[in-house]
């Protein structure tokens, strides 16, 4: 029964399979395209033996049921590997279980294929182009932050660069670059981790969370001294980086010499190209966004989509590159809108806007823009 739910979960793409008991039941659901969808519900009786399977799998302790637990496991499917992250929680009905499904095979290789714009395509490209300096992604959980970076390493890998990446965990394996995973009960921590790898004579690192203050201070000393430092950062856009940053306790004339580039991003649903039509959009929300009244697309709903009119997911970002103005505000403490001020004087398209563009261009709705931004 667990081989037939993660094999449909993986057929349907989906990245998380939720296994969520209730009083007389156990309910499956699953995340595609960035929203649960209502799968299965499984008998009560089954529960205890679905999750000792799930945790025998995990190599996780099947016992233990009153703390939470985190492991990993790989499953055939389709005659291909698949690695599944396994998380239990307690809940007053049972144990919550949820499954994180990483598809090596929809690894997005190339940047141009995560569907930045053209600007901000240029942006991107710009800001990991340099030699030295911090280029951070921030954005909440399952915004596609890991993708992104993973793309522009490779984008900039070759033969005559080291690269080295300190992760939790290592979601997926890239060739020609040294990928380590945190261990925090065998003492290996980001900061530890960090000065570890700076002794061995990197070019470039890329460090999976800025999530607290040594870590961050460490990786500022790194690109001072030469390296290229990438990583992410929990912040809802890229003028709200600066502030947290400066939160953090880290000096600003640190954070204004060492920074080259914020990409924030989420991700919206495409809209499914088997029932695509025109529409006339929401009044509200044309008022709303202050969008031009123009012609607007939506899926209807097919046996492509499941009849959701959405299949697949694209990125709309916003990219502050730093510049003299930005680091004079930076070293004043400037608030978040100021420095969005700044950015937008200097060329920064928001992620709003990035979206509405997009859903002009008919690649997205209004309803699926205003969702995420």
């Amino acid at each position: 029964m667990i081989d037939l739910l993660i094999l449909t979960g993986v057929s349907e793409r989906a990245t998380d399979i939720h296994f969520e008991p209730e009083k007389n039941l156990v309910r499956i659901r699953y995340r595609i395209d960035g929203v649960l969808k209502q799968g299965p519900y499984i008998p009560k009786k089954l529960e205890r033996a679905i999750n000792s399977r799930i945790k025998i799998m995990g190599n996780l302790n099947i016992s233990e049921s009153r703390l939470p637990q985190d492991g990993k496991a790989t499953v055939n499917v389709y005659g291909k590997p698949i690695d599944v992250r396994v998380a239990t929680f307690p809940t007053i009905f049972g144990e919550n279980v949820v499954l994180r499904v990483l598809n090596k095979e929809q690894l997005i290789i190339g940047l141009e294929s995560l569907g930045f714009s053209e600007n901000n395509m240029g942006r991107f490209t710009t800001a990991i182009s340099r030699p030295n300096g911090i280029c951070l992604v921030p954005g909440p959980t399952g915004s596609g932050k890991t993708t992104t970076l993973y793309a522009a390493l490779l984008k900039i890998s070759t033969p005559e660069r080291k690269i080295i990446t300190l992760e939790d965990p290592v979601e997926y394996e890239l060739p020609l670059i040294r990928q380590s995973q945190i261990n925090v009960r065998a003492g290996l921590t980001y900061a530890g981790g960090l000065r570890a790898i700076l002794r061995q004579d990197p070019d470039i690192i890329f460090v999976g969370e800025m999530r607290d203050e040594e870590t961050i201070d460490t990786a500022i000393r790194a690109a001072l001294t030469g390296l290229m430092v990438f990583s992410t950062l929990h912040t809802n856009d890229a003028a709200a980086s600066i502030p947290r940053l400066l939160d953090m306790g880290v000096e600003p004339f640190l954070v204004a010499s060492s920074l080259v580039g914020v990409v924030a991003q989420r991700l919206v649903r495409l809209i499914c190209k088997y029932c695509k039509e025109e529409i006339q959009p929401n009044p509200d929300l044309v008022r709303r966004l202050n969008v031009p009244n123009t012609k607007f697309y939506a899926g209807k709903g097919c046996k492509n989509c499941e009849g959701t009119g959405y299949r697949g997911r694209t990125v709309i970002s916003e990219i502050m590159l730093m510049s003299p103005a930005l680091q004079k505000a930076i070293m004043e403490r400037a608030d978040s809108s100021i420095v969005r001020s700044i950015s937008r004087q200097e060329g920064m398209e928001t992620m709003l806007e990035d979206g509405i563009q997009k859903a002009i261009g008919g690649v997205t709705t209004l309803e699926e823009v205003a969702r995420v931004v």
